[in-house]
């Protein structure tokens, strides 16, 4: 199953639902990352990575096999994203400078960064995807303001 525009409409309702009032970062993050990963079979690896100091993200809460357990904000698409705080739709991570191999499966990837209520960076929301240039622009866009709603009460 692919989402698409109503698939993404149920899964922020779902989402809504399960984490209303809830203010609790790793609480949020598991209960999404969850949802998100169940809901497409293109997201092989789906998880956070939080900010744990300067520059540096840890490994949160997460649905697939195991990921990087430390990336600093210099390297990797995960990193690209925490520095500039901009989602990266990676369609061939192969092609990506300084690209870190989690896991030798992984084609293409999607990271956004994860903003709590006064703009502060929690951290990064990757999904990984064995197949090439799996993600567009509708599931950055769709994922972004799915994680926006949700953690804007933390």
């Amino acid at each position: 199953m692919t989402l698409g525009a109503q698939g993404y409409e149920d899964l922020a309702k779902r989402v809504a639902a399960l984490t209303e009032g809830e203010t609790d970062a790793v609480a949020l993050m598991a209960t999404v990352a969850c949802e998100v990963h169940h809901a497409d079979t293109r997201f092989d690896w789906t998880g956070f990575y939080r900010v744990v100091g300067p520059e540096l993200l840890k490994i949160g809460p997460y649905q697939g096999g195991h990921g990087c357990l430390v990336i600093p904000f210099s390297r990797g698409v995960c990193g690209a994203a925490a520095r500039t705080r901009e989602a990266q739709l990676v369609a061939d991570v192969e092609a990506f400078p300084g690209h870190i191999a989690c896991s030798s499966s992984t084609r293409s990837e999607l990271v956004l960064p994860v903003f709590a209520g006064d703009g502060a960076l929690l951290g990064v929301f990757d999904i990984d995807s064995d197949a090439p240039d799996a993600f567009t622009a509708e599931d950055r866009d769709a994922l972004q303001t799915l994680l926006d709603r949700t953690f804007l009460q933390v």
